[in-house]
């Protein structure tokens, strides 16, 4: 019974929200272990979703805290739950909604961690090293594109090659909510997608796309391995072995690439809101935490050259 209310709430989430794969995910993921741990506390399968009240919720989320998930993970299945609950009130699946009242905790906002420029440099260095190359001419394009560009996984992988407008030296992105934006590129970038598209249209067995589930005229950009579209887990995989190569930073995301896009324009006197614009942020807040990776940056300078810093 739960399932069938599960996936009129996603279709929801999908059809009209134009909700994320990311978000339909996690959503889906956060709710069906709410809908296990209600089997568990009301001892039965069969319960009916009007039975949910606010006491069920909390020890639920008492439980997960217990259990020591990051309060981050915490205050996205609350954002998960409160959704679900005002749609199943909204539709008359319950006569009183449990999650009314229910507090988003606060998450502990971390600085975003980022790349040396000098490491990136000799990253995209070695890349490019035609006689020496360590990875793919794809793997080059995708790195370069990554740093210079500042878009998400996401977007990278839902590029298509009709979303590159090489004469006007742009890209056209789908980020958050299917919203597109236009993305300036470098010269240099220009250039190496150009000769990648190039390339792609050369008749290969390498370059051959799989046409199956891609929507008509859509010629996606960058291949997996496999021929059909990129998807996230293999550009993890290639950047992950890039900056393991070449930088010592902890965390080595895409996400990474995309901090260091940020950090380095605000470095080098760009205008938060033209960056706000670059990263596809619906809000100023959302990119002001790049100011105080800056700041960090400045203190921990001042600290090691200042003669009276630490007096």
């Amino acid at each position: 019974m739960m399932s069938a209310y599960l996936e009129k709430f996603m279709a929801f989430l999908r059809v009209e929200k134009n909700a994320s794969d990311h978000t339909l995910s996690s959503y889906t993921t956060d709710l069906r272990q709410f809908f296990d741990f209600l089997c568990r506390h009301f001892d039965t399968e069969d319960y009916s979703i009007d039975q949910v009240d606010r006491l069920a919720i909390r020890l639920w989320l008492g439980e997960l805290a217990e259990q020591g998930l990051a309060q981050s993970s915490i205050a996205r299945k609350v954002a998960a739950l409160r959704s679900f609950f005002k749609y199943a009130f909204k539709h008359n699946w319950i006569h009183k909604n449990p999650a009314h009242l229910l507090v988003i905790p606060k998450k502990n906002r971390t600085l975003p961690k980022t790349v040396p420029a000098p490491d990136i440099q000799r990253m995209l260095d070695g890349y490019r090293n035609e006689e020496n190359p360590i990875g793919s001419f794809q793997d080059s394009v995708i790195l370069e594109l990554f740093y210079s560009s500042g878009v998400r996984v996401s977007e990278l992988c839902g590029l298509n090659t009709q979303d590159v407008q090489l004469n006007q030296a742009w890209i056209k992105v789908r980020g958050k909510g299917n919203k597109e934006r236009i993305i300036p590129i470098s010269t240099s970038v220009n250039s190496m997608l150009r000769q990648y598209i190039y390339q792609r249209k050369q008749p290969t067995a390498d370059s051959l796309i799989a046409t199956t589930d891609l929507k008509k005229n859509e010629t996606p950009l960058f291949l997996a391995p496999s021929g059909q579209r990129m998807y996230p887990k293999h550009v993890y995989r290639i950047v992950h072995k890039a900056l393991e190569q070449f930088s010592e930073v902890t965390q080595k995301s895409p996400h990474v690439l995309r901090h260091s896009f940020a950090t380095h324009l605000l470095d080098n006197g760009a205008d938060i809101r033209m960056i706000k614009e670059f990263l596809g942020h619906s809000s100023l807040a959302s990119t002001q935490v790049y100011t105080h990776t800056s700041v960090e940056r400045l203190r921990t300078i001042y600290e090691q050259a200042h003669p009276r810093a630490k007096s």
